[in-house]
Parts: structure tokens; C-alpha cells; sequence
């Protein structure tokens, strides 16, 4: 067993965040699952405590989720409620190429595309070089193209977050 002080933080900021409260019952209790937690999966958790700790990570990852649920969300939670009452869709499977080394940055980015309306990844290939995505409006087969409009923005910040 090896502690892992990233999933530690992880774990603990999770526990604190879900319990709604930061009495000290609640941040001793935290401080002992998360000290179990990442006594027992920390080394699978994790791939580099050190990659965790750094503040430029942090602020991409909060510019990120800002961006994205704020800004992108609404403009695609837009675009498909106009397509429902339109009944203008154009349905099919495209291919994407990814960019991004980690495994993580690969699910972030997959992740991303399935939890925006009209986009569900339906297939990583085996050696994590594409993505097959199921996309309400396929305009254009050409797959730079498919990826500016589907997959660049998730992509270049899962790229400085986790690689």
C-alpha cells in the first residue's frame, strides 16, 4: 500500500462537499476515509501526485467546468431544443481523432462530448487514437472539421490539465 496525497485531496474535498458541512466531526471523518481511501486505491487513482498539485492545472480545470457549463452547455441545450421543434436533424456516427496522451485527458474529453446534448461517444478505439461519436447534426464528414465543431475545445483543455 503507498499513499497517494492526490487522491487524498480528492477524496477529502468530495467527502466535505457532499456532506454540506465542514464541522469538525465532519472533517475528521473526512480526513480518516480519505486517508483509507488513498491507502488502499491511491496508486491506481492517481498516475502523478506531483501533476496534482500544481496551481496551472487547477486554474484550466476551473476555467474549463466554467466555460462548459456556463457557456456551452446552453448553447447546445439551445441548438437541440431548436432541432426538436424543427424536426431538422441530420443523425449519424463520425469519426474523431484524439490528440491527448493520458487516459485521463481521453475520458475527460469523451466524458465532455457524451454529457452535451446531441453528442454520445459510442466507441474508443483500442489504441485511444479515435473517438466514434453519435452526433444529432452531421454536417460535414471531413474529420478536422467534425472535430472543431465537436471535440477541439474539450480536447486542448484536457490536454493542459492532464498531459
Amino acid at each position: 500500500m503507498r499513499f497517494s496525497a492526490g487522491t487524498f485531496l480528492l477524496v477529502f474535498c468530495t467527502y466535505i462537499f457532499y456532506t454540506g458541512s465542514a464541522t469538525e466531526y465532519d472533517v475528521v471523518t473526512g480526513v480518516l476515509v480519505a486517508f483509507i481511501v488513498s491507502m488502499l486505491v491511491g496508486r491506481w487513482a492517481v498516475e502523478n501526485d506531483r501533476k496534482v498539485f500544481q496551481p496551472r492545472r487547477w486554474l484550466y480545470t476551473l476555467v474549463f467546468f466554467l466555460r462548459y457549463f456556463i457557456v456551452e452547455e446552453t448553447k447546445t441545450h439551445v441548438d437541440v431544443a431548436k432541432r426538436v421543434f424543427t424536426l431538422k436533424t441530420r443523425p449519424g456516427i463520425v469519426r474523431i481523432p484524439l490528440n491527448v496522451k493520458s487516459d485521463y485527458a481521453r475520458v475527460l474529453v469523451a466524458n465532455s462530448i457524451t454529457n452535451t446534448p446531441g453528442t454520445i461517444v459510442v466507441d474508443i478505439t483500442d489504441d485511444g487514437k479515435y473517438l466514434y461519436v453519435h452526433w444529432i447534426d452531421v454536417s460535414s464528414l471531413d474529420e478536422g472539421e467534425v472535430k472543431e465543431n465537436i471535440a477541439a475545445y474539450f480536447e486542448d483543455y484536457a490536454g493542459r490539465m492532464f498531459d
